[in-house]
């Protein structure tokens, strides 16, 4: 009888919590609401049960539908707080600590993902961040072939030292300057996964409707398990084509060994990725191997071992002995070798674990090497290979393998809840497209705005900054980064958009510059001065016209404020080229003069054209504005782009694996390097 009544109940015990009203995932404790726009409440319950919302002295009702989904309003609200929410049916839910203030979306790739703890000024920052009027939340990432109804469990978080170094660190500086001007809450909702191409991030609804990509919609998969089918045949292709079969555990382990022989194994071209060498859906583990010879004499003495770089995680053997392992794809391989461990001939073996994305070394030729006091040993040139085992997470349906997917999971679920606007740091894994970007970019803003039912939604993102990447520039075929940076520019057309110039605070070795404050701050500037009226200077210069005078450009510019400032104790202004009519770059001479800029070059007498930071890595830039704002790159002609003709494709060779440009990973998508010419890639 006690067991009988223990079960009666338990089962009382629990029928509140299965009936109770639930909200969306985007609600919870310590949560901002939009200031002065109606606050939208919406979630699900028992089909036909009454729901009751109770905000502060505000009240909505309204009932659950036949799908067992409700959605009411309250009254728009001024800021303040702290409030109480309680959602009741036949249970309740209640929300503490909640605060109605300003809310905005922060959003993109792997800049904007970056988190505060990784930043140059975190140990600084994050012991000194109290600020409870400043709330973030994470979306979880997800990614759906349709639009989804709700987000993954999450939580909005107040920000104290335990917690800012997980918020992104863009949007964290974001808020603190807006907070600190404004005086108001500012909640951030943080919906951002690195390496994600502009595509993924676009409703069906706008991208398909876009005649450039309307074919691709009857090519989308119908679910998951068709996905499933279709890679595990793109992986099982790619084995084939490069071995009999994976090889059992015992011989695994012998690939590590100075004896084993590896004279069926085939061979890759090394450093470079082995997607840029023909294996575009290769992810898993896979081994190198190579011989090299160095003089008798010197063999008995220590060494220096330098891998370039790797894309993800190594184990490093020499002649079967272990000498180094490191984790993260940007991080340089460098390995002590003990002395009396080398031979005159020698045998070096190289794990390489990468789940996904690009994989391999990768880097400067020069930087793949062993060193010997003053002798040099270049290892450079082609390098046995096998594949271990495929990566499981290869199989899964990754962010960049179908447009829509990261605005289906991470996107939709929350367009309903009111926001003031969006900020957005993104357009490094496009860079391989970036003509397309002038439509694509544009699109996807119109799209948000229309999804959010507010047509002059304020939208501000972060130009592209300088990052040695393929190393392209005007006078070797181009630059895809400085047409991304156009087509960011040309964006600005769209009302209600601004754009954070950074150039400057770039990091030419890493994709990832640590330097977010000014970042954050820059955003934070195009805000308060385009959506809350601040009378502040907040634009870089921006190039408006030009004259020739011989064989002279003199150049006029809006935004200079109080006037040039050249970080040059000579004057010298670095990153003006020009060209005649031949269409040949030089690297120009140029002075301010006044407010102008004059450019001139001995090689081009009669110029005709004029480009500022026309490269992917423009590391020099020292013109800025009297507020410290780096003048915005620019050209003054329309010749023929390095990009024209590469579009979107991810559909047509590697559904749903990779297109063009890398497939996702854990660590998704990169850019796509040369060979021998590669760094870091974007996550």
């Amino acid at each position: 009888m006690k067991k009988f009544l223990w079960l009666i109940s338990g089962i009382l015990a629990f029928l509140p919590s299965i009936s109770q009203p639930k909200p969306a995932g985007i609600f919870g404790h310590h949560m901002v609401l939009q200031r002065n726009k109606p606050v939208r409440i919406w979630g699900t319950a028992t089909s036909g049960e009454s729901v009751r919302v109770v905000l502060g002295q505000r009240t909505a009702k309204t009932t659950a539908n036949r799908q067992g989904q409700w959605d009411l309003q309250l009254p728009a609200m001024e800021a303040g707080g702290p409030y109480t929410m309680t959602i009741e049916g036949k249970g309740s839910v209640r929300f503490d600590d909640i605060y109605i203030g300003e809310v905005w979306v922060c959003s993109g790739q792997s800049n904007m993902e970056w988190s505060l703890s990784d930043t140059d000024s975190a140990d600084f920052e994050i012991p000194r961040a109290n600020h409870p009027l400043i709330r973030h939340i994470l979306v979880p990432k997800q990614v759906s072939l349709q639009p989804e109804a709700d987000i993954k469990p999450a939580q909005w978080q107040s920000c104290t030292p335990e917690t800012a170094g997980g918020f992104t660190a863009v949007g964290y500086y974001f808020a603190k300057n807006l907070q600190a001007s404004l005086g108001v809450p500012i909640g951030i909702i943080h919906s951002s996964w690195g390496g994600t191409h502009v595509e993924t991030w676009t409703s069906g609804e706008s991208f398909f409707a876009e005649p450039a990509f309307a074919s691709l919609k009857d090519r989308m998969p119908a679910n998951t398990d068709s996905v499933f089918a279709m890679r595990s045949r793109q992986l099982q292709a790619v084995i084939v084509r490069v071995q009999p079969a994976l090889p059992v555990a015992s011989e695994a382990r012998q690939y590590r060994l100075e004896g084993f022989n590896d004279q069926s194994w085939k061979t890759m071209r090394l450093p470079g990725t082995w997607e840029s060498q023909g294996f575009p859906e290769l992810d898993g583990t896979v081994w190198f191997r190579r011989k090299f010879q160095i003089p008798a004499e010197i063999s008995t003495k220590g060494a220096t071992l330098y891998l370039s770089m790797i894309d993800d995680d190594d184990s490093t053997f020499i002649n079967g002995v272990f000498v180094g392992s490191t984790q993260g794809y940007n991080q340089r391989r460098i390995y002590k070798i003990s002395a009396g461990q080398l031979k005159a001939e020698n045998t070096i073996a190289v794990k390489i674990m990468d789940p996904g994305g690009d994989g391999g070394i990768y880097g400067d030729a020069r930087d793949l090497r062993l060193e010997i006091g003053d002798v040099r040993v270049p290892l450079d040139g082609n390098w046995a290979f096998r594949i271990e085992r495929m990566a499981q997470e290869a199989l899964q349906l990754g962010p960049n393998a179908y447009p829509t997917l990261l605005y289906n999971a991470m996107i939709h679920p929350i367009i309903r809840f009111p926001v003031r606007g969006m900020t957005w740091y993104q357009g490094e894994s496009n860079a391989g497209r970036a003509k397309q970007y002038r439509m694509s970019f544009p699109l996807l803003i119109k799209d948000w705005r229309t999804q959010w039912k507010d047509s002059s939604m304020p939208f501000y993102f972060v130009q592209l900054t300088h990052w040695k990447a393929g190393g392209g520039n005007s006078r070797n075929g181009g630059s895809s980064w400085a047409e991304l940076r156009e087509a960011q520019d040309l964006t600005l057309r769209l009302p209600h958009t601004g754009m954070a110039v950074i150039t400057d605070i770039g990091n030419t070795e890493d994709i990832h510059p640590r330097n977010k404050r000014d970042v954050g701050k820059r955003l934070a500037l195009q805000a308060l001065a385009g959506t809350y009226g601040k009378d502040m200077p907040a634009q870089s210069p921006r190039y408006r016209s030009m004259r020739r005078e011989g064989n002279r450009l003199i150049l006029q510019f809006d935004h200079l404020y109080e006037g040039w400032e050249v970080r040059n104790p000579y004057g010298y202004i670095n990153g003006f080229e020009l060209a005649g009519a031949d269409q040949r770059f030089f690297l120009a001479r140029a002075r301010k003069s006044g407010t102008e800029i004059i450019v001139e070059a001995d090689e081009v007498p009669e110029p005709i054209a004029v480009r500022y930071c026309w490269s992917d890595d423009p590391h020099d830039v020292n013109l800025f504005n009297s507020i410290g704002l780096p003048a915005t790159p620019f050209r003054t002609d329309n010749w023929k782009m390095k990009t024209s003709g590469n579009g979107f494709t991810a559909l047509s060779r590697f559904p749903p694996g990779k297109g063009p440009l890398p497939r996702f990973s854990p660590y998704p998508e990169r850019s796509r390097i040369p060979a021998g010419n590669a760094g870091p890639s974007p996550r």
